[in-house]
């Protein structure tokens, strides 16, 4: 195996340790890129630094990374047209007649837990984009759960705990197209194929919807969010005493434009098309290799090709029906769809960053020298167990699941690869790993707007949903200890 020695596992060492003390992913990402272009450099700052540019530049010389950084800018595009016509507000207002006449029924028969299943089904349809889910469940169902007497904490937990496990498990959104661009980056050939037999091993954000639905049904909970549910039936306390609830901005980041009528189509056909167009392509491009077979297709198609041309399609569709029904002219959409790639592009210059750390580790042996002294001093067993770990503290650490992603996957792919193991058990703990670090930190972006969509406190939200992924997480690691010294 070909390595640098102890040298190579410097670049990422040194993303993690500036990760966690700055809690700047870019800068932390770029600063492991350079000085891993230093070393092969001869350790010249120099030379490293234009080493660097060349190396960033060179990550839109694979076709596949320039389809997926498109397809995140276009994706970007798509919300931002479901937004402007009116079709995520419509959605909004169909749900909210819907409650209105189910708060009733639930307040006289004391069903609140049908309110509360249809927060968390809301959460896992709107898979589009993580922010969406959680903003649109926060501020449509506060009013609901506030009516009902149901704390604001719960409100949050839910919020929180259906948008992250829908995006990674459902991936056709930008997450999807984020790690299928990192592990293709790493010579994994397959990308669809590879994150679909993950998600079955992806067992933290699995039991985290399975806890949830056990405590929605059962009515049981434990811990401060036991406390909060006492205290808001006692006393009728949304908020405990001395709680300083976050409220931001309700609104969704592109306006609804004026005198439009809210139509829930708006948003419900261009997002089916999208959904209903991967699979369509990713045979389409795999049919050949197929020879007839729909299936082989359907795993061997091209994932970076076929979720470009689902969310093109989806948007030209989206475009079409609103000058159709007279919602948004050609050029209107054209410039809502420009504004929405604009709001995507911190995004895709993570993603950038992302291939060219996972391009400089390979060039540099570190999953190699990783998983040859792995098998020095650990059992293969443990591998999967320790990926979830370290992919926690991580992204506890930094409040970030996507820069998680893009440090270990470059370490647990050729890791896998090497030492001979499960490479969809690697990926899945290390997927699993960063959004376990999502629900737990305090200074991760989802959880700070789920407590600023539900209007909860913020501390009172961690510590409330902390016991729950501590669950999720233990049983998470019992699983990959069994899965690990099964050999599976």
């Amino acid at each position: 195996m070909e390595h640098i020695g102890p040298l190579s596992l410097l670049p990422p060492l040194l993303a993690i340790i500036l990760a966690i003390y700055t809690r700047q992913v870019f800068l932390s990402l770029l600063a492991g890129i350079w000085l891993g272009f230093t070393i092969l450099a001869g350790w010249n700052p120099l030379r490293g630094t234009f080493d660097t540019l060349e190396g960033l530049a060179a990550v839109f010389s694979s076709n596949y990374n320039t389809k997926i950084v498109i397809f995140t800018l276009v994706v970007g595009g798509l919300i931002a047209l479901t937004q402007r016509s009116g079709g995520v507000q419509g959605f909004v207002d169909r749900m909210l007649r819907f409650l209105d006449a189910e708060t009733g029924k639930a307040a006289e028969r004391n069903q609140r837990k049908k309110v509360e299943l249809l927060a968390f089904a809301t959460g896992m349809v709107l898979f589009i984009e993580s922010n969406i889910s959680i903003l649109t469940v926060g501020t449509l169902y506060r009013p609901v759960f506030d009516k009902l007497g149901i704390p604001r904490e719960k409100l949050a937990y839910i919020t929180d705990s259906s948008s992250a496990p829908s995006c990674i498990l459902i991936p056709f959104n930008a997450w999807g197209a984020y790690i299928i661009g990192i592990i293709g980056g790493l010579g994994v050939t397959g990308g669809f194929d590879q994150l679909f037999k993950a998600a079955l091993f992806n067992f933290y954000p699995i039991l985290v919807i399975i806890i949830m639905l056990f405590v929605i049904l059962s009515g049981k909970d434990i811990g401060e969010m036991k406390t909060a549910e006492e205290r808001a039936k006692t006393s009728g306390k949304l908020l405990r005493d001395g709680a300083q609830p976050m409220v931001g901005d309700e609104a969704i980041a592109m306006p609804m434009k004026e005198g439009t009528a809210a139509k829930a189509r708006n948003m419900i056909i261009p997002i089916a098309s999208l959904v209903l167009l991967v699979p369509t392509f990713l045979i389409m491009t795999g049919w050949d290799a197929a020879k007839g077979d729909l299936i082989l297709a359907l795993r061997s198609g091209s994932g970076g090709t076929s979720i470009l041309y689902a969310s093109s399609f989806a948007c030209m569709i989206a475009a079409i029906l609103y000058k159709l029904t007279g919602t948004l002219g050609i050029r209107e959409s054209f410039e809502t769809f420009m504004k929405g790639m604009a709001a995507m592009l911190p995004l895709a210059i993570l993603m950038v960053l992302a291939f060219a750390i996972g391009n400089i580790c390979g060039d540099l042996g570190t999953g190699n020298y990783a998983a040859e002294t792995a098998q020095k001093y650990m059992s293969p067993a443990l591998v999967p167990a320790l990926l979830f770990i370290i992919s926690c503290f991580i992204a506890f650490s930094t409040g970030t699941s996507w820069g998680t992603f893009a440090i270990m996957l470059t370490i647990a792919v050729p890791l896998a690869q090497s030492m001979g193991l499960n490479m969809s058990l690697a990926i899945a703990a290390v997927l699993g790993g960063g959004i376990f670090g999502d629900h737990c930190s305090p200074t991760s972006d989802t959880s700070i707007i789920s407590s600023m969509a539900s209007a909860s406190d913020h501390i009172d939200h961690i510590r409330t949903q902390l016991p729950y992924a501590l669950i999720g997480g233990g049983f998470t690691i019992l699983l990959y200890l069994i899965l690990g010294f099964a050999g599976i």
